[in-house]
């Protein structure tokens, strides 16, 4: 952690829905005059695309099977580890960028699923924002949960989870259904090893559980809709948390338990307004008065 350079991170698994709550975060940064440094996960992986494919093989003929992104073995965590100490200490680090698809390909000049150069972190900038699947792993080698000033999981349950990738992957990716279903049951381990344990160690948690049928999720035709569902939100440190106000500005909310507020998904935007507004002008006040 660091007063001076403080750094935000939100941690889940690939269609959780985290760039979703990215999304959240710039609109507070906008709003705030904050220059933040945005920091992917994906960046951090060790192979790029055709790399990952070939690795997998290995492992595979290598009698391991379960080999993913959702493990430490395919990603550079020491390096991730590194960038925020770095950080954290005198706000500098080294980070690049995954080229995604077609449009950042054109925009990066090089191919899809693929790393751009390493570059230095950007001067003077207010603070560090990461959006990936290991903002708060801990292992026998790295420890990134004990770095950050605000830690965030999102975390939907794994049936909705299940039927966001499936859609995600096959709609936008071009995956068959088969793939995807490979590509579920093999990182499965990894996600129960190195990604569930993630969301005991964040600050506040917001998990989304539809309201509708979600018993086959390998047969869903759609995503559920926000607006048919819940955000449940847990707080780890609820001491300081205004519940009167947020149960007041948003509707049809309520308690379930002293540090967990349930809020109708369709105002989970507005939720996290609400909530990290305050908690990010802190950050940047005490970063002032140091």
């Amino acid at each position: 952690m660091s007063v001076k350079h403080p750094i935000i991170a939100v941690t889940g698994s690939s269609g959780a829905g985290t760039t979703t709550v990215m999304k959240s975060f710039m609109h507070i940064f906008r709003r705030e005059h904050i220059n933040a440094q945005i920091v992917e996960g994906d960046a951090f992986h060790r192979y790029d695309r055709l790399g990952m494919r070939a690795a997998m093989r290995e492992r595979e003929r290598d009698g391991v099977p379960n080999f993913s992104h959702f493990g430490p073995d395919a990603n550079l965590l020491e390096e991730l580890e590194t960038l925020f100490t770095r950080y954290g200490e005198n706000g500098t680090g080294q980070l690049r960028h995954y080229v995604h698809d077609a449009a950042e390909a054109q925009f990066y000049k090089q191919d899809g699923g693929t790393f751009t150069p390493w570059e230095d972190v950007a001067a003077g900038t207010d603070l560090m924002f990461y959006e990936g699947l290991h903002g708060a792993a801990v292992t026998d080698k790295v420890d990134m949960a004990r770095h950050a000033d605000l830690l965030i999981g999102v975390v939907p349950i794994i049936n909705l989870e299940w039927i966001q990738k499936l859609h995600r992957d096959q709609t936008m990716r071009g995956y068959t259904h088969e793939a995807v279903l490979d590509t579920i049951l093999r990182r499965m381990p990894d996600y129960v090893n190195y990604i569930c344990p993630q969301f005991s160690r964040t600050h506040v948690n917001f998990q989304r559980v539809p309201t509708v049928d979600t018993s086959n999720p390998f047969t869903a035709r759609e995503i559920p809709a926000p607006d048919e569902s819940f955000v449940v939100i847990r707080f780890a440190r609820p001491k300081g948390i205004d519940f009167q106000y947020l149960l007041t500005m948003l509707h049809d909310s309520f308690m379930s338990r002293p540090n967990v507020i349930v809020v109708p998904g369709g105002k989970m935007g507005l939720a996290m307004q609400l909530i990290f507004t305050p908690m990010i002008l802190q950050l940047i006040d005490r970063r002032s008065r140091a």
